[in-house]
């Protein structure tokens, strides 16, 4: 379905859309850098307003969120196209592709949203969900005029302009950022994109709601200790507390590279867990992940795979009292 895009600019003899910073330039037909947003009968819009690709109910630690709403579930739900071009996309069916869909109007989705037991609400995800900017943002709204308590999720690659990513946090209440790497150079070469935008969203997400950041480790290209050092620090410099996800890479899409070394990943968690307190490992059985006070190590939440289990509720370790950046 079809629906006018919310933020563009008329210019001379073309359309520049202002959702993301490629800033495309639109002509009658044309697809933009995501392949979704056009110019038809000279209205601009976006192709894919209400179009699902994937639908599923997941465990809310699956996205990967591990300090919002631990145990709860939380209906996950995507469309298709992106705005970067990762070689090594883990979901390149749908992100990279124009696949079958339906439309689920907003009505039909608040129903699946209330009917689903231990049900935190519900996350966009899959593919880039910026790039489903207007249909999220009517969802959103109508979810917090119905019930606050509702929680809507993100999971994205922060690439995204500054109006518009302002405009939506009011309405979001947790946002899992992919920061790919932290070099320019991963950044122009593997994903098409460029890294400074992808910070500044993460200092203006960090003011507004619930931030968590993954990066994905791939071999040869981002692995470094020194480069997850870098993004430690900082994250660091903006808040101490944001968790911080490093998520093992296995050869997907374009990517040949061989999977992470599991010691390049514990020893990166290692060092960056000298500036962070909160640092967990993905895609790798076996390994800690429960949440440990950042003062005393008392166990506050133990997780096995997916199962979670809180030790304490609020916002302080119930052994020393400091302060836990963890939602209920």
């Amino acid at each position: 379905m079809d629906k006018e895009l919310s933020f563009y600019k008329n210019e001379d003899n073309f359309i520049r859309c202002q959702l993301c910073p490629h800033n495309c330039n639109l002509r009658e037909n044309q697809l933009g850098a995501c392949g979704l947003r056009t110019v038809k009968n000279n209205i601009p819009v976006a192709i894919n307003y209400g179009e699902v690709t994937s639908l599923n109910v997941d465990p809310i630690e699956k996205k990967p969120l591990f300090h919002f709403k631990p145990g709860k579930d939380i209906l996950s739900i995507g469309t298709y196209g992106c705005n970067m071009r990762c070689s090594f996309c883990q979901n390149h069916e749908i992100s990279q592709n124009k696949p079958q869909s339906e439309f689920i109007d907003i009505e039909k989705l608040m129903n699946l949203i209330i009917n689903i037991p231990n049900n935190a609400g519900i996350a966009f995800t899959y593919n880039e969900p910026f790039m489903w900017y207007e249909y999220i943002y009517d969802v959103a709204r109508k979810i917090k005029e119905y019930d606050k308590n509702i929680s809507v999720v993100l999971v994205s690659n922060g690439y995204i302009n500054k109006e518009p990513l302002e405009k939506i946090l009011p309405f979001i209440d947790a946002i899992n950022i992919d920061l790919k790497g932290f070099t320019k150079r991963y950044y122009n070469d593997i994903c098409k994109a460029n890294i400074e935008p992808v910070l500044e969203s993460i200092k203006i997400a960090n003011e507004k709601t619930h931030v968590e950041i993954t990066t994905l480790m791939v071999s040869d290209e981002n692995d470094s200790v020194e480069e997850i050092v870098e993004i430690a620090k900082f994250l660091a410099s903006i808040d101490k507390n944001i968790p911080l996800h490093l998520s093992r890479y296995f050869p997907k899409y374009k990517m040949k590279n061989p999977p992470t070394l599991v010691e390049n990943i514990m020893k990166s968690r290692e060092e960056a867990s000298k500036y962070l307190n909160y640092v967990y490992v993905g895609n790798v059985s076996g390994v800690d992940n429960n949440t440990y006070c950042p003062n005393c190590n008392y166990n506050l939440v133990t997780r096995d795979i997916y199962s979670t289990n809180a030790h304490f509720h609020g916002d302080k370790c119930p052994n020393c009292k400091e302060y836990i950046n963890i939602i209920f």
